[in-house]
């Protein structure tokens, strides 16, 4: 089949577990296990990861921690949880039923608001990767053309960059525009039913590429479609970070030091996926994921691009992003009138603490914490994604 050079969107995990079988110990350690850097562990921490979304790509890192004894060599036993369409991993996290959970920012911050002591400790995605796509010849070019069009969104806190959009554009989202429930594809673009169709940069945009062009017999281009990215658009809003319990942050110091190490092994990964793109693609690609092979190395490919480069170091919460997401949340109306957040989050919400001792340790082991030099790599995607 002729291939097709493309972005791709992930998101979702299987549960797994890594048991360490050797550790490493700095003499820093706190609580069971050891920190890591250097001997054997004394013993070794059980950690939970609840995911967002089912096994791809967009969680490599975490698998790539595993596979490479990353985890092991911080003296943590990680379970990974896989997400799905019913699974709120903050609300996971906030129940106790994991130690720290994958979320978008301002979906946990809903959730922090609602009363779950649950803290953002590393920003992984620096960068929002949702779009809205269309045919080129809709006209849809801005924002401002979903005027008398209709607007798919996933719904589950994945719409509010939507939202923002309308708010900027002065659309009333109740009469100027017709909503309507997506599914977590492209089905409703290609049959014609959406107008402009909300995707992931690394996801849904190559589900569309991958798709045959009846009028050509080619597979879709680029130049076939309009791409409204929010990131460039000014209403982007932070997505895939790190939450822990901040009750146990402040309460339990072994807990604290677990989430040092956690960081550590988890950005080693995310470092490593980014050196090593085909490795971790076909990673992914062995843990089970349904999406092909092609479709996932376009995935890791775009992941990498919402990661790196990372100025101030990977996982840090840069308070520009945070406070521009945070004022979205609280300023953007959705179709009740309603908005995400009814105050400013309290200083509380974030800490940079954990991630910067996590930098201090990746450095130590030589690791490159800002990828100043990542160039992304080309994608040839083929049909279906295979």
């Amino acid at each position: 089949m002729r291939g097709k050079r493309l972005r791709f969107f992930a998101a979702g995990v299987l549960a797994l577990s890594l048991v360490a079988a050797a550790c490493s110990n700095d003499d820093e350690g706190g609580g069971g296990g050891s920190t890591g850097g250097g001997g054997e562990c004394a013993s070794t921490d059980q950690v939970t990861l609840q995911l967002q979304w089912f096994i791809q790509a967009q969680f490599a890192g975490y698998y790539a921690a595993q596979d490479q004894g990353f985890y092991a060599d911080q003296c943590l036993d990680v379970t990974i949880a896989e997400g799905g369409v019913d699974i709120v991993p903050q609300q996971q996290l906030a129940d106790g039923a994991a130690d720290f959970a994958i979320a978008w920012v301002p979906k946990a911050l809903a959730t922090r608001e609602a009363g779950a002591n649950i803290v953002d400790i590393a920003q992984v995605f620096q960068r929002s990767g949702t779009l809205q796509v269309s045919f080129a010849d809709s006209g849809i070019t801005t924002p401002a053309d979903f005027s008398g069009k209709t607007v798919g969104n996933w719904g589950f806190g994945n719409e509010y960059e939507i939202f923002a959009a309308l708010a900027q554009a002065n659309l009333d989202p109740a009469s100027d525009v017709t909503l309507v429930q997506q599914d977590f594809d492209m089905s409703g673009l290609l049959s014609g039913d959406i107008d402009a169709a909300e995707a992931m940069i690394y996801n849904e945009y190559a589900q569309v590429l991958e798709t045959m062009n009846p009028d050509t017999g080619e597979l879709y281009q680029p130049s076939d479609l309009n791409v409204i990215s929010y990131e460039e658009d000014g209403v982007g809003m932070l997505q895939d970070a790190i939450w822990a319990d901040g009750g146990r942050l402040e309460s339990d110091d072994a807990y604290r030091d677990i989430a040092v190490r956690f960081l550590t092994a988890s950005l080693q990964g995310w470092a490593y996926c980014r050196d090593n793109v085909q490795a971790c693609t076909d990673l992914v690609v062995a843990q089970g994921s349904k999406l092909g092979a092609s479709h996932q190395l376009w995935q890791m490919n775009e992941i990498n691009q919402l990661i790196w480069p990372a100025a101030d170091g990977v996982g840090v919460i840069n308070q520009e992003a945070w406070d521009r997401t945070a004022e979205l949340a609280q300023n953007t109306p959705n179709l009740e009138g309603t908005t995400v957040l009814t105050a400013p989050p309290d200083a509380d919400a974030f800490t940079n603490d954990i991630i910067n001792e996590a930098l201090t340790k990746l450095q130590d082991l030589g690791v490159d914490t800002t990828g100043d030099t990542y160039q992304p790599i080309e994608v040839t995607l083929n049909e279906g994604g295979a």
